[in-house]
């Protein structure tokens, strides 16, 4: 049951996180499940490290807060991926 919440997390932060981001990102709906859990791991340590001072890998979980962190964090890993990406040219 918590892999199936995984994926509607990250298929949720995915999505929004893409649409408010600015600019054309590529991938489908894997990638934008990918990208929602990996937001969901980074807005859940980062908000672990904010409210506790200790880095702990965590996940934010399925609600509505969870889900604001998931967005935050798949905006984050948008923007780090586009840097990665980037090509000098």
């Amino acid at each position: 049951m918590n892999i199936i919440a995984w994926v509607i997390l990250g298929l949720i932060a995915g999505a929004i996180g893409k649409a408010i981001y600015p600019g054309h990102q590529g991938g489908g709906i894997f990638a934008t499940m990918l990208l929602g859990i990996v937001g969901a791991f980074l807005g859940g340590s980062l908000m672990t490290l904010l409210t506790t001072g200790k880095l702990t890998l965590t996940a934010a979980t399925l609600s509505i807060p969870g889900i604001v962190v998931a967005v935050i964090g798949a905006i984050i890993a948008i923007f780090l991926w586009g840097l990665m990406t980037k090509s000098n040219a």
